[in-house]
């Protein structure tokens, strides 16, 4: 019956015993004997202590000494290292542009060889980010993360509220053209609420370029939020403004007189359903980042919410490939441009 080898690295009761029986002149084979090792390690432990004749004796400190930093040399080096190039990308992306670590990563795979510092996963920097211990800088970070959880895993649930809508402007009856994304021109629209449900502002997001638009309100009733739309879903051209999609709050119930004032048609979710608006729902969840809960929404200005508005769509977005809106719709305006100049 064979036994299992097993392979050990020197102790440095071991080193000891070598220092002194290589004092007292003892042989190769009477310390490995001694030390129930093989002659070969010994050897090379000499060996790599530069023990080659009396003139320069075994130092069992100076060896251990040695042999931590050639493990240390053997580890493997984190990827995210503070002060390199490739660490400082990312966390300016993450802290001053408010990009996603999956933004950051796919961007970087993106970027020409010779002009990226380097390649990250992003899930080396979750990673990285939670494996920093407490403090400032931790913190930051985590606060510049989508959700800013304390620890990953855990999953946060909202309730949508419903309201009566006419059979009619139900989401089930929206043309297929709008469910496929097929053409631009298709809005998703809702409301953020400020501190104490008192303040609030509107977001729109055109669901094939994911192009956002901001609108600050003077209040929350129905009159505020027609008020609040109509000079922002102007901008657009008006090709740009075929449909609104929102959801079954009390805020809608102007939605005719915004219908006709816009010459757009207005769409309702069914209750309980904001998945119906999953772009929109995503944009407002990158909007805390921004507009922290519980924030008096009645201070930020229209300017700054086109800064804010600016931002999000100069982020690349996985579902364009990695693309941002700003450059999509652009690409959309070049095509009406160039399909109303063959018209002409």
């Amino acid at each position: 019956m064979s036994s299992k080898r097993t392979y050990q690295h020197l102790s440095p009761e071991e080193r000891a015993v070598i220092m002194i029986e290589c004092q007292n002149g003892t042989s190769l084979r009477e310390i490995a004997r001694r030390t129930q090792r093989s002659a070969a390690t010994i050897s090379r432990e000499l060996t790599r202590a530069g023990c080659c004749s009396a003139s320069d004796p075994y130092n069992a400190t100076a060896a251990g000494q040695a042999y931590y930093q050639r493990r240390q040399r053997c580890r493997r080096k984190p990827r995210l290292q503070g002060g390199s190039p490739l660490y400082q990308f990312v966390h300016d992306r993450l802290m001053y542009f408010r990009w996603s670590p999956q933004q950051i990563a796919s961007r970087l795979r993106y970027l020409p060889s010779d002009t990226r510092p380097g390649l990250v996963s992003h899930e080396t920097i979750y990673a990285t980010i939670y494996a920093q211990p407490r403090g400032a800088l931790k913190q930051g970070m985590i606060q510049a993360l989508r959700q800013a959880k304390t620890s990953r895993g855990m999953r946060r649930t909202t309730a949508a509220g419903s309201s009566f809508v006419p059979e009619s402007l139900r989401i089930v009856h929206r043309p297929e053209d709008i469910e496929h994304r097929l053409v631009p021109g298709h809005w998703e629209g809702d409301f953020i609420k400020g501190a104490f449900n008192r303040s609030a502002i509107g977001t729109l997001v055109e669901r094939k370029t994911r192009f956002v638009i901001l609108c600050r309100m003077d209040g929350c009733t129905a009159a505020d939020a027609m008020e609040g739309f109509t000079p922002q879903t102007k901008r657009p051209p008006a090709f740009l403004r075929q449909s609104l999609t929102c959801d079954r709050g009390s805020e809608m119930a102007c939605h005719a007189d915004l219908s006709k004032r816009l010459k757009l048609d207005v769409w309702f979710c069914d209750p309980h359903a904001s998945w119906q608006r999953g772009s929109n729902e995503n944009i407002n969840g990158l909007l805390c980042q921004f507009l922290p809960k519980g924030t008096d929404l009645s201070q930020p200005s229209q300017t700054m919410l086109n800064d804010i508005a600016r931002q999000l769509n100069g982020c690349p977005r996985q579902t364009l490939g990695w693309r941002n809106p700003e450059e999509v719709m652009a690409e959309e305006l070049a095509k009406w441009s160039s399909g109303v100049a063959l018209d002409s």
